[in-house]
C-alpha cells in the first residue's frame, strides 16, 4: 500500500495550492483521510481530516477559514484546498490513512493512522 501527496510547491502569500492524495492498494474512499503538516524544527500537526462520508474537520479557525478538505470517491481521491495561504503554512504536508471501520476524525493518537505518503512540501514566501 502506497499514498502519494501532491502538488506542493512555492507560491507567495495569499495564493493558493491544491494538494492531492492518493492511493494504491487501498480504496481510498473507505478510509479516514487525514493531512498533516511539519514545519522545520516544529512537532508535526494535524491540519484537516476527513471521513468517509464527507465529513470534515480543521485544526483551528485560522485553517479553517482557509482551507477545504474533500474527496472525489469515483477518483479515489482526497484533496487539500489551501487558500489565503501565510508564511506560516510553510511545511512538509503529509497524508494519512486510517480505515473508517477503525477510527473517525477527531481521533487523539496520530498512530491511529495505518498508512503515509511521503509529503509534499508547501512553501510560502513573504
Amino acid at each position: 500500500v502506497q499514498l502519494q501527496a501532491s502538488g506542493g510547491g512555492l507560491v507567495q502569500a495569499g495564493g493558493s495550492l491544491r494538494l492531492s492524495c492518493a492511493a494504491s492498494g487501498i480504496t481510498l474512499g473507505h478510509y479516514v483521510v487525514a493531512w498533516f503538516r511539519q514545519a522545520p524544527g516544529k512537532e508535526r500537526e494535524e491540519v484537516s481530516c476527513i471521513n468517509s462520508g464527507g465529513a470534515s474537520r480543521y485544526s483551528t479557525d485560522s485553517v479553517k477559514a482557509r482551507f477545504t478538505v474533500s474527496r472525489d470517491n469515483a477518483k479515489d481521491a482526497v484533496y487539500l484546498q489551501m487558500n489565503s495561504l501565510k508564511p506560516e503554512d510553510t511545511a512538509v504536508y503529509f497524508c494519512a490513512a486510517v480505515h473508517s471501520e477503525y477510527a473517525t476524525c477527531g481521533h487523539p493518537s496520530h498512530s491511529i493512522y495505518s498508512y503515509w505518503g511521503q509529503g509534499t512540501q508547501v512553501t510560502v514566501s513573504s
